[in-house]
């Protein structure tokens, strides 16, 4: 009989639900993107900063999430990133001008950035006594990201057909309110002493930025032009100083030698490219369905539903078996060719298009592709983790997923755009700007999948339940 923490299934709820919005953030703007392009005066380029200015900011600052979560309490941070997401909730509600609504969604990424290591710290801790429930515990919590993809893609649709778009952000209010109200099940850690790499944080999620604008304004400045050239060389300059700064600091926040973990590299490798395939298929998708075949918000957002349903349906029920039997590696492997094939599928849309002709079997193929690959790229970066190593491991996984996903639908709207996306109202031009993307992406896909295939080590990637790091590890960053 489990002697852990007699509130810990309630706590598991609460944690769950803030891993469930946390994603749910991430999809519920989507079919909310062309009205608010129309009321804050976006233009189509800049449009995708609404997304990217939340993934710049969450995937940048999870590192430090983590280690400020290891020194300060994890559920003290847990608290201050729900208040952070809900002042930046207020302000993307209440946002009159386009900036001023891309530093509303950049704050709700911090916020973000803050609770998902703290709540993944506060499992551990909840459920580290017995191996048995902690796997159980683990897949509830896991189950919470496909259902958000889910419930964001269709209440983005409801409230924005029906209310307003600023709905979509006002809905985290009263539920980050009451997610704050419960956090007494949560068990509180004391704080310790140790030091945070913010010039490490600060040096990584500007590069990322950086990098970000110069791709995003390269279509009107030009890929050769002094500014974007500067721009990237900038960018590199910040990032190539991260991994000076992580290897001279006494506490970095990605220690360098995590990286000889077996296959961590390979796996890291495919999420980057699993991320920048996918999260422009499923912007642009958005786009295709309003922009072209003039889907209103909820119709858009229930034609996406088949989609976020197979995802849902093969994360929690399918993946983990196939992957027990095949191994890691063909199923990433496997699963980017898949998503290759069916954004190469996409990239055949046509301006007369249908939902069902078009749309709706390449998604399904898509969606297969994603997730049959996703868990088992995450498995596979943390199962040779020692233990005291594994919520980095975690950490680093998660973050590269989230840069890869900024980067490749930047560098993919600038593709988009230079083949007529920008092309409002011209259904043939903004046809083609999105199958160019879609192509480009299949090719992302592609290429990653092969990599994969060539370059990973073959042995299966099992969750391990010893890699399940204590409460108290300083190197805890999931």
């Amino acid at each position: 009989m489990s002697t852990g923490n007699p509130r810990r299934w309630w706590a598991l709820v609460v944690l769950a639900a803030a891993q469930f919005m946390v994603i749910m953030d991430t999809s519920i703007i989507g079919v909310a993107l062309p009205e608010m392009q129309k009321d804050l005066g976006f233009s189509q380029g800049e449009l995708q900063w609404v997304f990217n200015a939340y993934v710049i900011a969450f995937g940048g600052l999870l590192l430090l999430g983590g280690r400020l979560s290891d020194l300060l309490g994890a559920r003290k941070i847990f608290n201050t990133g729900w208040v952070v997401l809900i002042a930046g909730s207020i302000v993307a509600a209440a946002a009159q001008t386009a900036w001023v609504e891309v530093a509303g969604r950049a704050v709700q990424g911090v916020g973000g950035a803050l609770i998902a290591p703290a709540a993944m710290t506060l499992l551990m801790m909840l459920f580290a006594d017995d191996p048995k429930e902690l796997g159980k515990a683990m897949a509830l919590y896991g189950a919470a990201a496909p259902a958000g993809g889910t419930a964001g893609v269709f209440l983005g649709g409801v409230f924005t057909e029906w209310l307003s778009w600023p709905w979509i952000f006002i809905i985290y209010i009263p539920i980050g309110i009451a997610t704050l109200a419960a956090t007494k099940l949560l068990p509180a850690v004391g704080s310790r002493r140790g030091a945070v790499d913010v010039l490490g944080a600060a040096a990584v999620t500007a590069g990322l930025a950086l990098a970000v604008f110069a791709i995003v304004r390269a279509p009107q400045t030009g890929w050769a032009s002094t500014s974007t050239v500067l721009q990237l060389v900038g960018a590199a300059a910040l990032l190539v100083l991260f991994f000076v700064i992580q290897k001279t600091v006494r506490e970095p926040l990605m220690p360098l030698g995590i990286w000889r973990v077996p296959r961590l590299g390979s796996a890291n490798l495919a999420m980057t490219l699993l991320g920048a395939a996918w999260i422009p298929m499923w912007y642009f998708l958005n786009l295709y369905l309003q922009q072209v075949l003039g889907y209103g918000a909820f119709a858009s957002g229930a034609a996406l539903l088949p989609m976020t349903g197979l995802l849902m349906i093969f994360m929690t029920a399918i993946t983990a078996r196939l992957m027990a039997k095949f191994g890691a590696k063909p199923l990433i492997g496997g699963g980017l060719l898949v998503l290759a094939a069916g954004l190469l599928w996409l990239s055949a849309v046509e301006p007369t298009g249908t939902f069902v002709a078009d749309v709706l079997p390449a998604s399904l193929v898509a969606a297969l592709g994603m997730s049959l690959a996703y868990i088992p790229a995450m498995m596979a970066a943390m199962s040779g983790a020692p233990q005291e190593q594994a919520g980095l491991a975690s950490g680093i996984v998660n973050t590269t997923y989230q840069v890869g996903s900024a980067l490749g639908l930047a560098a993919l709207t600038a593709v988009a755009t230079s083949q007529g996306a920008g092309q409002l109202g011209n259904l043939p031009a903004l046809t083609d700007g999105f199958s160019a993307a879609f192509l480009w992406a299949a090719a992302i896909a592609g290429v990653g999948g092969l990599i994969t295939l060539l370059v990973m080590r073959g042995e299966k990637a099992e969750a391990p339940s010893a890699a399940a790091p204590s409460a108290q590890d300083e190197h805890v960053r999931a």
